[in-house]
């Protein structure tokens, strides 16, 4: 989530938490070519099951089915059960609070965490990260785009809003520092929708959501648009604790595999986020 609560570095878009922990170790690909499922530990294996953990409430990334208060749909909860299957395990998945994520890691309550968590340096010092989302903050406005607003040079002068705490705020404001001559006028709304009301009622006329959740948002309500270009982009990751160095690896293959065989790119057009596909799957890429 673009609100950051709890982590020092506001540079990273995603959900943030902060934690500590050991030494970081090499888990660079040893390069042997071996399948996910050939790389799976062997207590996975003896289980049967990989249990993963996401904080719900973050669509597309991660929601309740329309309908339901059990059913976890979304990025996330669908790309971590097709890594079950790819590694030949069953699927369970945890609703959590989204701090608690990597504690539940070092306690061995679950094997992954995916939850739209940017991969950080902090973070880093206590899970690996698979990367697998590149996402940044997307300039909305209304629908027809009525300023001709066409990247974030355009928005000096003007009345924008931004997330209260967010990264994209902070985006903004660095850049109406530190360039626009002609300075916005930057106000603050509580989160993303509340700060949509103010293109609506034309108090601002554009603003930065992060691009999963600004795709999603203009596409349910009909009434906004996307513009091309992402701000402050960085990887999001899978976490896996820093010990278990073998998982992943084993994750690494697994979506490796996912990439090649055309799922994991079918995965993200469906909830219409492939403009932060990756191309290879890699460990611990942020910065």
């Amino acid at each position: 989530m673009a609100v950051i609560a709890t982590l020092a570095v506001t540079a990273a878009c995603g959900r943030s938490t902060g934690s500590s922990s050991p030494e970081p170790v090499d888990t660079s690909s040893d390069g042997s070519g071996k399948s996910a499922r050939d790389l799976l530990p062997a207590d996975l294996k003896k289980s049967g099951v990989l249990k993963v953990a996401t904080a719900e409430g973050y669509p597309p990334m991660e929601m309740y089915a329309e309908g339901s208060s059990s059913k976890l749909v979304g990025v996330d909860p669908e790309l971590g059960e097709l890594i079950a299957d790819q590694l030949g395990l069953e699927f369970e998945i945890t609703n959590a609070a989204f701090p608690g994520l990597i504690p539940g890691l070092q306690s061995d309550q679950w094997d992954l965490a995916m939850s739209s968590m940017s991969d950080t340096e902090e973070r880093r010092q206590a899970v690996n990260f698979v990367d697998y989302f590149n996402a940044g903050g997307a300039i909305m406005v209304s629908k027809g785009n009525p300023e001709g607003i066409e990247d974030i040079a355009d928005l000096c002068g003007k009345k924008i809003v931004g997330a209260k705490g967010s990264s994209n705020l902070a985006i903004l404001t660095d850049y109406n520092d530190s360039k626009c001559t002609d300075k916005m006028s930057i106000s603050e709304s509580e989160d993303a929708p509340t700060g949509l009301l103010q293109l609506d009622t034309g108090r601002s006329v554009a603003t930065m959501v992060d691009y999963p959740v600004a795709v999603l948002l203009a596409e349910q309500s009909g009434k906004y648009e996307v513009l091309e270009g992402q701000y402050g982009a960085g990887p999001w990751g899978i976490a896996i604790d820093k010990a278990d160095t073998a998982l992943t690896q084993a994750v690494q293959a697994a979506l490796t595999e996912l990439i090649d065989n055309g799922k994991y790119l079918a995965l993200l057009e469906k909830y219409g986020v492939a403009d932060s596909a990756v191309e290879t799957a890699t460990i611990n890429a942020g910065s």
